[in-house]
């Protein structure tokens, strides 16, 4: 769990099979309470455990982004995503561990179904990381597939002119 740290991360769009590679899923659904000018704050139902996260605006290129995130109780997660903006987004994560990295995969499902993004979480901007085959285009910083857009955005009503 993160509590007040910097996020880095590279982003990609998933071009092959990964699940065979995969060691744990989890299911996750999340909304936002507030969502704009680069911050967010999110609720979030991974399984059977709650997390309300806030995350600052994103450097140069998207990398890196201030994180704060806490365990809530289920009970709370559930009353929070009440009062959510509209849009929820719904997904599997999958873990693939990759050399001395995890590869944190986000399969997608209702208006965002066909979606598939693979996050590498890096302790530093420069960290050389291997790059398994089925990481396709990278999209680090294209705010696109940040989820708090596709929440308003939703990748069933762009996918054709991504």
């Amino acid at each position: 769990m993160k509590s007040g740290i910097y996020e880095i991360e590279r982003k990609f769009l998933v071009k092959g099979e990964f699940k065979h590679l995969a060691y744990n899923r989890t299911h996750i659904e999340q909304g936002y309470i507030a969502s704009g000018n680069s911050r967010t704050v999110r609720v979030r139902i991974r399984d059977d455990k709650g997390y309300l996260t806030i995350k600052g605006p994103s450097g140069l290129g998207g990398l890196t982004r201030y994180e704060f995130e806490k365990e809530i109780s289920l009970e709370d997660a559930r009353n929070l995503m009440n009062i959510c903006l509209p849009g929820t987004i719904v997904k599997d994560r999958w873990l693939v561990k990759n050399g001395k990295h995890i590869v944190e995969v986000d399969e997608f499902f209702g208006e965002n179904e066909g979606l598939v993004i693979a996050e590498i979480e890096l302790n530093s901007e420069d960290e050389e990381y291997i790059r398994p085959d089925f990481l396709g285009e990278e999209v680090t910083g294209d705010k696109r597939y940040y989820n708090s857009y596709l929440t308003g955005c939703p990748y069933k009503l762009w996918k054709n002119n991504a």
